[in-house]
């Protein structure tokens, strides 16, 4: 951790998310309690080290730090009481999350006068924050409605459902539309339009915004 600091952080937040991805995926593609119980430590370990990326933006740090106790907490709960309401209450906190990572990221990228590899890599970093969020906002709808989404399969655990989420989201954010997974609700539907149209402006404000800060 100490070799985080204002020049790297974002190479090192960008790494952990991958590593978020993978670990996600492999969970799916090799099955088993022994590689879970390997797993949880990983994502663990890479929140932690987004959480210390995010240091350098003193106000959205605290706020950070907050949820991120608070999602412990929700995890503790969930372990003994596993029920619906625990679900959404960790998915509205992970949602809090990754709308405080985004806010700090923006501030860090765009806000900035100088361009160099590691504002370079935070705007990757921005645009896999942007993915995550929401995908946690899909698993929050899939779990108040298991029908939101069609080829998803319903489960009282969202955790078994956050790769597919993911790749839906990266799908839509990134506008390819396979169509192997669709919106049914309205909900749904309003989400992910929102989502494609987010995803195409932020490639022309970031290409725009780095393209002037290098002028500068």
């Amino acid at each position: 951790m100490k070799s985080i600091n204002q020049s790297n952080n974002f190479i090192y937040f960008t790494l952990s998310l991958v590593l978020i991805l993978i670990t996600g995926a492999l969970s799916r593609e090799i099955p088993g309690d022994n590689l879970n119980l390997l797993l949880k430590p990983v994502v663990l370990n890479s929140f932690v080290v987004c959480l210390w990326s995010m240091k350098f933006a003193r106000g959205w740090y605290i706020y950070l730090v907050v949820v991120s106790v608070l999602m412990a907490l929700a995890v503790m709960v969930h372990t003994f009481i596993d029920s619906n309401i625990a679900n959404i209450i960790m998915l509205v906190l992970m949602l809090a999350f990754f709308h405080g990572v985004f806010q700090s990221t923006v501030k860090q990228i765009l806000l900035t006068d100088k361009v160099d590899n590691n504002t370079l890599t935070g705007s990757v970093a921005l645009f896999l924050v942007m993915g995550l969020g929401w995908a946690a906002l899909y698993l929050l709808l899939i779990t108040v409605n298991p029908e939101a989404i069609s080829g998803i399969e319903p489960s009282d655990k969202w955790g078994s459902n956050f790769s597919v989420i993911t790749y839906f989201s990266f799908v839509t954010l990134t506008t390819l539309g396979y169509g192997d997974y669709s919106p049914i609700s309205p909900l749904a539907e309003v989400a992910v339009y929102l989502e494609a149209i987010t995803g195409v402006f932020y490639m022309a404000v970031v290409v725009s915004t780095l393209v002037s800060a290098k002028k500068r």
